[in-house]
């Protein structure tokens, strides 16, 4: 079948399914793409005669920034619980490189998002042709060379015939659930528009089964008898338990077990909320209940987490001095972590069998009593945060702010946000009532994620009402993807949140002495030439407006939740703009994050956070 390489490469595509527990999805379900001189003759010629002909499987959709469409890409495969992902297609140069912080973001996360950056020619007949890097010590280097580190397979298609085992091998590392995250290939400008026979086999219907693999038997017995000797376990639940759709399965092995849970940033709504077991969040972002139950845990199961710096507070969060872990993880690299008994596996297929081992073994009825004691001494604070007795005068808080939100929206409805100070708050606040409710990117915490990732959200799940959470920072690093949403009649509910600046960072440079330095949105005084001049007139509501989205302006809880609602009724994106009090931070968690402090200093508040810093060190340790 003579195709170019570029039409081969859609045909095949639009032919890759994965299947787990007897259900098929599409692997590829569409296309991000900006086109440029690299690109659009190749790929671009593709899609548009595929089109034409009445194929529509791989549906394109346009972008306005090439980060963002991987952040659509990610946000759409993690809500497919990684079945499904987004491919996404550059032209050479910029188009490429800016691939890079969104392939970081989905490859940290373990997300499967495919990448096609364009490159420069491959018989390299015109260099240095525009937008073309040249190296003086190596000619077979291009930008997109910067996506290798970033990727967890990589290839570059130099011939037709190429194509072949590099799609293959792609969409392996896609369809592996232990492997998975960005996959690049990257594809020669002058290499997507040749011609070659391709076999037609190749573009037959091609099934990748996701397996659920059981740990080994002689680790699960060690693990067993590990757990059945514990007196106060604990279990930390990652985005695994998620994304292998295991939470009932984890409420069955809590409710026969007594085993509290507390969760990760991705592993939040693996238990509901109100469940007797359910300590809510753990670590840096936790709740005081989760940190309490850690800091004497003897032995800590973790399901589907990478423990992040995070999860342990910098190693500080599991306290007992002889605390050992087990970790059921599909990937061996993670199971592996703090020495701990590596159960590597899928997590519903383990946890059925650590349920069916442990049968009858139960904790002590006063140690779940105490969990139950502590979750609701934290679900108070909680209230309290939410719906303060005596609410601010003027500006709301930013926790009234989430309180709205988690009151007004359904328990199917999903809360997108990624950066700056609300995924803590949220981590901490908010009240899961749906496995797939809750969607943080927390893995790299990724500035701008929030509106390109919410519209990837609803893509995947458009019965659901979507909310996307977005501080004034994060909004200014990349709004545009609201005028995807509004061209592709994809509706959104963005409570954009004005404090000013950065309040994550500026609480985090008070609190190691640098006095939140550069974290304001402030004119340059022209008396001292410093950042501290008065505020910017800046109106983010009105460039939402000019983007194509409705606005409302809020100003209460009473004007918020009406908004909530209007934009619920709506079928257009919908932009809530409030302002909050930036200095008004979330209840504390009781937990640390470490953040070095400068040695020496001429600023005494950087003196006396180096002394508390240097306390805090004290409890840190290696987890052997």
């Amino acid at each position: 079948m003579r195709l170019t390489v570029a039409q081969a490469l859609i045909r095949f595509l639009a032919n890759q399914w994965t299947e787990r527990d007897g259900q098929r999805h599409r692997l590829i379900a569409g296309c991000f793409g900006i086109f440029g001189h690299g690109n659009v003759a190749g790929l671009g010629e593709a899609l548009r005669a595929a089109e034409l002909a009445g194929q529509p499987e791989l549906v394109y959709r346009q972008a306005r920034n090439e980060q963002a469409m991987v952040h659509a890409a990610v946000g759409y495969a993690r809500m497919s619980n990684r079945l499904s992902g987004y491919a996404c297609m550059t032209s050479i140069g910029p188009g490429a490189t800016n691939l890079v912080t969104g392939a970081a973001l989905a490859t940290i996360n373990r997300i499967p998002v495919l990448l096609l950056p364009a490159d420069t020619f491959s018989t390299r007949v015109a260099d240095p042709v525009l937008q073309q890097l040249e190296h003086p010590g190596a000619g077979d280097i291009s930008v997109n060379d910067t996506l290798r580190p970033v990727s967890r397979y990589f290839d570059r298609v130099g011939r037709p015939e190429q194509l072949v085992p590099a799609a293959l091998a792609a969409m392996r590392v896609l369809a592996d659930p232990a492997e998975t995250g960005a996959v690049t290939l990257a594809l020669p400008q002058d290499v997507q528009a040749e011609a070659y026979d391709f076999d037609p086999a190749f573009f037959a219907p091609r099934v990748w089964r996701v397996r659920r693999p059981v740990p080994d038997a002689a680790d699960l017995a060690d693990a067993v008898a590990l757990l059945r000797d514990a007196e106060r376990p604990l279990i930390v639940a990652g985005g695994g338990v998620i994304y292998s759709d295991a939470t009932a399965a984890l409420a069955g092995f809590v409710e026969a077990t007594g085993i509290p849970v507390a969760e990760t940033q991705a592993g939040k709504g693996a238990l509901r909320y109100d469940h007797p077991a359910a300590l809510g969040a753990i670590g840096a972002t936790g709740s005081t209940a989760a940190n309490a139950i850690a800091a004497g845990a003897d032995v800590v199961l973790g399901i589907g987490t990478r423990w992040s710096d995070f999860t342990t507070a910098s190693h500080t969060v599991f306290g007992n001095p002889g605390v050992r872990f087990v970790n059921l993880n599909v990937a061996a690299f993670d199971a592996a972590k703090h020495a701990g008994i590596s159960l590597v596996g899928d997590a519903r297929a383990g946890l059925a069998a650590l349920t069916d081992r442990l049968a009858g073994h139960q904790t002590a009825p006063a140690y779940r009593d105490r969990v139950r004691a502590l979750a609701d001494d934290w679900d108070a604070v909680v209230d309290r945060t939410y719906h303060p007795q005596t609410p601010g005068i003027g500006i709301l808080t930013q926790g009234e702010v989430l309180g709205a939100v988690n009151d007004e929206t359904e328990p199917r409805d999903v809360v997108v946000c990624a950066a700056g100070s609300m995924p803590g708050d949220l981590h901490k606040l908010w009240r899961t009532r749906d496995p797939k409710g809750y969607h943080v990117e927390y893995g790299y915490s990724c500035m701008g994620y929030e509106i390109a990732g919410g519209f990837g959200v609803k893509l995947a799940a458009p019965d659901r009402e979507v909310v996307v959470l977005v501080g004034d920072g994060s909004y200014l690093m990349m709004a545009q993807e609201l005028v995807t949403a509004v061209a592709e009649d994809v509706k959104l509910v963005v409570v954009l949140v004005d404090n000013s600046g950065y309040a994550s960072i500026g609480a985090l440079s008070e609190s190691v002495g640098a006095q939140r330095f550069g974290t304001a949105y402030r004119y340059r005084d022209a008396g001292t030439g410093r950042l501290d001049g008065g505020p910017l007139p800046v109106d983010l509501a009105a460039n939402a407006a000019s983007l194509g989205a409705d606005v409302l302006r809020v100003s209460t809880v009473a004007e918020l939740r009406a908004g909530l609602r209007k934009a619920r009724g709506s079928d257009r994106t919908t932009v809530l703009y409030v302002r909050t009090d930036p200095l008004t931070g979330a209840p504390d968690s009781a937990a640390w994050w470490d953040v070095p402090v400068a040695e020496v200093s001429e600023l005494d508040t950087a003196t006396a956070a180096r002394d508390s810093y240097q306390q805090a060190k004290r409890s840190q340790r290696h987890y052997l």
